[in-house]
């Protein structure tokens, strides 16, 4: 059966709920003083940050002493330590925790290096890059943004972090070359000036792709070419200004639909599959059996409360789309349903408005028990405000094992 946010109890938005801790974190509304900051970020890089394979014991320490909730706005630092995207207004979001953690480990800061990012935000990917690296280069193209950020960097002491307000695009010629550069918003393409301003065997770890379909990549600058490594799918806020006016690819359609939900491919050697981010205990597997193909994607846990689960964007424009059909192949082996009605195995829908703000949630599930292959299909309704949709498949915090093959969403010929 499908379910709207007005049948069920209120629930955080998707992105923040399908990456939240483990439930019984110890607070979720209202006022946190210090010492429930510094439990939560404990907790935070244990559950989350080591749990998810971060190993550098550098980058983890970072995390542990970063005060995130000191980089997001004030009525949501209850929020601050769940792994979870926050909005800092401007369209603009503070990574979750363990993306920052994710790309910092890749760009394998050292303590001699002069780091660049583009894309300044919250401030809080410069913060945790301070303690690693020598000096860290950040920039930013909204100017209040980069103003606030720059004031907090400051009366935290973040001496080494230099900021400036500017188009990211054209990377800080003065202030090259650099050792490493991190990008931390989703341009097309590489800007040429990032490529001429990183030293030779440099690394440059940037989201690219098209607006709701984005590849995490791993660069390497080798004779003066960058070699690329891909690490894994995610959903980063699109370039601003110029940047997103010139893109090629532009998904204007009032439904822009899903990729890979058949999970026939695969990044690279690894057994995730390209399209999906936040991919949590949950991997590809081939078998005759499958329902569409020969593959379909897993998700196992044996922890109440740890999360495994897959998430991602589209484009759908409420104005134009009344109502999308989702469909999917499911299969469930002893499901058992966490604590509260969030931990239970399902498809959650997400919709946000142009401002990134939540305008409403359906749900389709949930399952329990032990079943073979079956096919699942409703109606969802779309909210006339609706821009932007986040779908999540999995356990969240369920325990068992599910399998999901064929995940489609389509326009309904009905009103």
């Amino acid at each position: 059966m499908l379910a709207d946010n007005k049948s069920r109890r209120r629930q955080l938005p998707l992105i923040l709920l399908a990456t939240l801790l483990v439930s019984g974190h110890g607070f979720v509304l209202g006022q946190v003083n210090s010492d429930s900051f510094t439990l939560a970020r404990q907790r935070l890089v244990e559950k989350e940050i080591i749990a998810s394979g971060i190993t550098n014991r550098r980058v983890i320490d970072a995390i542990r002493a970063t005060p995130r909730h000191m980089f997001v706005p004030w009525n949501k630092r209850h929020l601050a330590y769940y792994d979870m995207a926050i909005p800092i207004g401007h369209q603009q979001t503070i990574s979750p925790p363990f993306v920052v953690a994710f790309m910092t480990e890749h760009l394998d800061p050292q303590a001699a290096d002069r780091v660049l990012e583009i894309g300044t935000g919250s401030g809080y990917q410069a913060a945790v890059l301070s303690p690693l690296v020598r000096d860290v280069y950040t920039i930013e193209i909204v100017e209040p943004l980069g103003r606030r950020a720059a004031t907090v960097l400051r009366q935290l002491g973040y001496e080494n972090v230099h900021t400036k307000i500017g188009d990211g695009f054209q990377g800080w010629p003065e202030a090259a070359p650099f050792d490493k550069i991190i990008v931390t918003c989703s341009p097309e393409n590489i800007p040429k000036p990032l490529v001429e301003q990183l030293v030779e065997e440099g690394r440059l770890v940037i989201p690219l792709g098209e607006r709701f379909n984005q590849m995490l990549y791993l660069f390497t600058k080798k004779a003066g070419e960058l070699q690329r490594e891909k690490l894994q799918s995610t959903f980063f806020v699109p370039m601003t200004g110029i940047a997103e006016q010139q893109r090629r690819i532009k998904p204007e359609a009032p439904l822009t639909g899903l990729v890979h939900g058949n999970f026939e491919n695969t990044i690279g050697n690894t057994d995730k599959p390209p399209g999906w981010y936040y991919v949590r205990q949950g991997r590809v597997e081939a078998h005759e059996s499958a329902p569409s193909g020969s593959h379909y994607l897993t998700f196992t846990n044996t922890t109440l409360g740890r999360y495994a689960h897959a998430l991602q964007a589209f484009g759908v424009d409420g104005r134009e789309v009344r109502t999308v059909i989702v469909s999917l192949w499911v299969r469930g082996q002893d499901l058992r349903h966490g604590q509260g009605l969030h931990q239970r195995p399902e498809v959650t829908i997400e919709f946000y408005d142009s401002w990134r703000v939540p305008v409403g949630t359906a749900h389709l599930g949930p399952w329990k028990g032990s079943f073979p292959w079956k096919q699942e299909q409703a109606p969802v309704k779309v909210p006339d405000r609706a821009r932007l949709a986040v779908i999540g498949i999995g356990l969240f915090g369920a325990t068992g094992t599910l399998s999901i093959d064929d995940v489609k969403i389509n326009l309904s010929l009905g009103r």
